[in-house]
């Protein structure tokens, strides 16, 4: 990929609709005029917290350089969806964020950290004055499971200038100090607290037993809090009948969602399908990863398809808990080369959440396979049977028997 980037510098040579690096450029001249400043104050949508030293880590706060009224915009992949922004557009918005971190380690207890926890616990952006050792270096950095992010420079000090507006349920599970962290996530899940906002929480570690709170990843609390709501979700699921053989179909941002659903008790299997130019496949053929579990979950990490099996599990399970009904899905999921800057695990959610509003139903499993077999030859000129044959989940589904055959 590397190659083919130097060769090609920008000529469409890779046949993306656009430039992943070219995108960036542009973003890094839109915010470089403005980055001479190292005393600024802006509005700060969120916090971040790093993962690499682990237990000593970099907490940031991502704060605009100057006040702004919509600066709730900068951290918003739920409305980012709603409204279809695309990849250059929430690019641009992140790399205007600026990055002002400092080390701790994960049990710390200091100012910097409860400013960021005040940023955190927050229902609208907080107004900041920000003091940094350097001028912020412009890198907008983007990988698969975190929202991209723009400059970044050591913080020197921090102070809050508004009155953070926190909701009194997130002020109540944060001081009850007894109240187990997976406990207050179901709270306030409950209670219309996105998975955004809920991974917020608990990565400025002020979730949990008093003695267990501690600063989490945010990378690793994003697939935390899709992991809780789904287990949350599938005792519930349970209990609902089996709806019928329905096919879903959607996308966002290159990211193509076919989820067949069968009516089974529930297991799940995601296929991770990457075409010839998507991002990490440098190959001319269509590459994929996949995993599966059976009706009870898992109990090992999904390491094939990481964090993108936890959020679209969770999509599923959230509209079977609106439709009162339970099913085995299977999740084919298709990269095209329109996805050619990583946006973070948020676009898989989202991406399935889209597919879900589009329901076809089906008479038997075989007409369904049929639909499924000619949409994804005439969108991709794929042969869907080199997924389908591989399915545990269909495997399972042939073979297993029903205690209605005893009767």
């Amino acid at each position: 990929m590397q190659i083919r980037c130097l060769k090609c510098k920008g000529r469409g040579f890779c046949g993306r609709s656009f430039c992943p690096l070219i995108a960036k450029s542009k973003a890094a001249v839109k915010v470089k005029e403005g980055l001479g400043k190292e005393d600024f104050y802006g509005s700060a949508p969120t916090p971040f917290v790093g993962r690499y030293g682990y237990p000593n880590i970099n907490v940031g706060i991502l704060s605009l350089q100057d006040r702004k009224d919509d600066a709730w915009l900068y951290d918003a992949p739920r409305y980012w969806s709603k409204e279809n922004f695309d990849i250059i557009r929430i690019a641009n918005f992140r790399s205007e964020l600026v990055n002002s971190r400092f080390k701790a380690d994960i049990r710390d207890r200091n100012k910097l950290l409860e400013i960021s926890q005040e940023v955190g616990m927050a229902s609208r952006p907080v107004d900041v004055e920000i003091n940094l050792d350097t001028k912020p270096r412009f890198r907008l950095s983007t990988d698969p499971y975190t929202a991209p992010m723009g400059p970044n420079a050591k913080l020197k000090k921090a102070e809050i200038t508004s009155n953070p507006k926190i909701p009194y349920k997130v002020d109540k599970v944060v001081s009850d100090t007894d109240f187990k962290a997976m406990d207050a996530i179901s709270y306030l899940y409950d209670n219309d607290f996105d998975e955004n906002f809920l991974t917020k929480l608990l990565s400025i570690g002020i979730l949990g037993v008093n003695k267990s709170r501690k600063l989490v990843p945010t990378r690793w609390s994003i697939t935390a809090i899709d992991d809780a709501i789904a287990k949350r979700l599938m005792p519930k699921v349970h209990q609902f009948p089996e709806l019928d053989y329905t096919a879903f179909f959607g996308s966002y941002l290159g990211n193509y969602y076919l989820l067949l659903a069968f009516p089974e008790p529930w297991s799940y299997e995601l296929f991770e399908t990457y075409l010839p130019k998507a991002s990490w496949n440098v190959n001319d053929e269509i590459v994929y990863m996949t995993d599966y579990e059976g009706y009870n979950g898992r109990k090992d990490y999904a390491e094939n398809c990481a964090g993108g099996y936890y959020s679209v599990r969770m999509a599923i399970l959230e509209k079977l808990a609106q439709l009162k009904r339970q099913g085995s899905f299977l999740a084919l999921r298709f990269i095209t080369g329109e996805y050619a800057m990583p946006l973070g695990v948020w676009v898989t959610r989202e991406a399935a959440r889209k597919a879900l509003r589009n329901p076809m139903q089906f008479s038997s499993r075989e007409l369904m396979l049929k639909y499924a077999r000619n949409l994804i030859k005439k969108k991709f000129n794929y042969d869907l049977d080199n997924l389908l044959n591989k399915s545990l989940l269909l495997k399972n589904i042939k073979t297993q028997r029903k205690l209605t055959s005893f009767l």
